[in-house]
């Protein structure tokens, strides 16, 4: 039996053509996935949360807030989150000279696209990436259901901490003072 040992790196996605940004490319433990161009409500969400975070950012001079970064964590680990946050103490060596992470931000956002398999991505394969490599918190959230769930790391993984519906309201111990309406988001 041959098994097939193709494993994509960063230099693969390097030599790729440009297709106009219609398709994301990333690799989780050297396996290529591919997504097409997100829903304009799953953009819309990404959008206001960068607003808030980004507000919240340069009131309190902790960090900063990038929509659609490219994270490079290792050569077969290499995705962009829909929105992530980073203090400036990471932030300061954490930017190869393409303009990527190359840190775990300490948070990441990512917004579910339609269909299991996009759900399946972000609820267990990213989940397990974002815990290897150190994220500190990451937020799983749905447009569809108006939901957002907290996974925080606990000793050396991420787990759920809670689920926040649209009545409530967005906060995080990483982000002194930030505080938001979760219904705000969608």
């Amino acid at each position: 039996m041959v098994v097939n040992s193709l494993r994509w790196t960063t230099r693969d996605l390097e030599a790729m053509p440009d297709d106009g940004g219609w398709k994301r490319h990333e690799i989780v433990d050297g396996v290529l996935l591919v997504t097409r161009a997100p829903h304009i409500r799953h953009q819309g969400a990404a959008g206001k949360l960068q607003l808030r975070l980004g507000n919240w950012s340069e009131a309190t001079g902790l960090g900063s807030v990038f929509q659609a970064p490219g994270v490079i964590f290792t050569p077969t680990d290499a995705v962009i989150p829909d929105v992530v946050w980073i203090s400036q103490e990471r932030l300061a060596n954490g930017v190869d000279e393409a303009g990527h992470l190359i840190v775990a931000p300490e948070l990441v956002v990512e917004i579910l696209s339609p269909g299991d398999l996009n759900e399946q991505r972000d609820r267990e394969v990213k989940l397990k990436l974002y815990s290897l490599h150190g994220v500190q918190e990451y937020w799983i959230v749905s447009w569809q259901r108006q939901t957002i769930e907290i996974y925080r790391r606990v000793e050396a993984q991420l787990q759920l901490a809670q689920t926040l519906l649209g009545g409530d309201r967005l906060s995080s111990p990483l982000l002194p003072g930030f505080n938001t309406p979760v219904g705000q988001i969608f």
